[in-house]
């Protein structure tokens, strides 16, 4: 294991520190073990608090959106950790304005387990709190169940709307039921061609052999679909895209907004090329690619690969990813 870290079990509480010393003013930790960062206005009275959290070592994820037109606060767990129930409420209890509090997180077993204790609790305190739990990965599950898929890029476009709706001034009902709708009109698909390591484990979290790629990897190294010999850029976009496209069900004359989005280890000019093919793609089956986003938005330490996230886009979702959207990792709109 080569990585650039200190002692293994410090590497969480440092990033962190590096992080908040880096943003002074952009990001603050309200709880002694910095593991809660909220957005330095919050809370905003009479505006709904948005709280999101996760394991670390997918950076930007989760705690590069925390700021305007995004979420109010994040709970940070360890590497590939859910946050624990009390750190949940802290940062719903500090980004309460009295309009209640939206929970968005990506569909895995801890952090659905502690979100809903910490929702609980937060009843009980009379803070209202509504959840949107994101399932974007196609690989992870079938159609007729989709409500059981992975959240992985995906979550970015459900930050974005319903951080804008918010921004707005939307209700807690409201910001809710534009980021299901989100939710509904979105599908991810990825493919990886080598394993993170985990500072605390310093082994792959999965292996594969010289010259072999997965179709449909989680973001934890979870199994794919399927197994093969490494494909060429367009051969693997057109795979992930054509499985997105049916998934959605998307027709001539459809708006998409579509993420590109790096595991890690990924060369920027890689996933440039894979959306070359894509917009040909799209050209061809007659989609409008009215906002495209390439880069690292959701990566997994150092694993090599890349995920597509298509947002199927309507009137309704159209002008909210249109606002403006700031935090210390988010420089212009998103």
């Amino acid at each position: 294991m080569q990585k650039i870290i200190n002692r293994p079990d410090d590497f969480v509480d440092e990033v962190l520190e590096g992080i908040l010393a880096a943003h002074p003013g952009e990001l603050k930790s309200i709880t002694n073990d910095k593991r809660v960062l909220v957005r330095p206005d919050a809370p905003l009275l009479g505006r709904v608090g948005i709280v999101t959290g996760g394991g670390s070592g997918h950076l930007p994820l989760f705690l590069g959106y925390v700021g305007k037109g995004l979420c109010s606060a994040v709970a940070v767990g360890n590497v590939f950790s859910s946050p624990s129930v009390e750190q949940i409420l802290e940062a719903t209890r500090f980004v309460d304005g009295k309009a209640g509090v939206l929970y968005i997180y990506g569909n895995y077993g801890g952090d659905v387990l502690n979100f809903d204790q910490a929702a609980e609790a937060a009843a009980e305190e009379e803070i209202a709190v509504r959840t949107v739990v994101v399932t974007d990965d196609l690989a992870s599950a079938p159609f007729d169940r989709r409500e059981t898929r992975r959240g992985v890029a995906g979550l970015v476009f459900a930050y974005k709307v319903a951080g804008a709706a918010a921004e707005r001034g939307a209700s807690l009902q409201e910001v809710t039921e534009i980021a299901t709708h989100a939710v509904n009109r979105m599908a991810s698909f990825g493919v990886g061609l080598s394993p993170a390591i985990l500072p605390a484990a310093g082994k792959p979290t999965f292996t594969l052999k010289p010259g072999e790629m997965e179709i449909g990897i989680g973001i934890h190294g979870e199994r794919g679909t399927r197994r093969t010999p490494l494909l060429d850029a367009d051969s693997i976009t057109t795979e992930l895209f054509q499985g997105i496209a049916d998934d959605l069900k998307l027709e001539n004359g459809d708006s998409i907004a579509v993420l590109i989005n790096g595991l890690g280890s990924t060369p920027l000019e890689e996933l440039y090329l894979m959306f070359r093919r894509l917009s040909l793609l799209a050209a061809d089956a007659g989609l409008k690619i009215e906002r495209s986003y390439i880069g690292d938005y959701s990566t997994s330490l150092e694993m090599a690969g890349a995920s597509i996230t298509v947002l199927h886009l309507d009137d309704v979702l159209r002008p909210l990813l249109a606002d403006e959207a700031l935090s210390p990792f988010i420089r212009s709109k998103l």
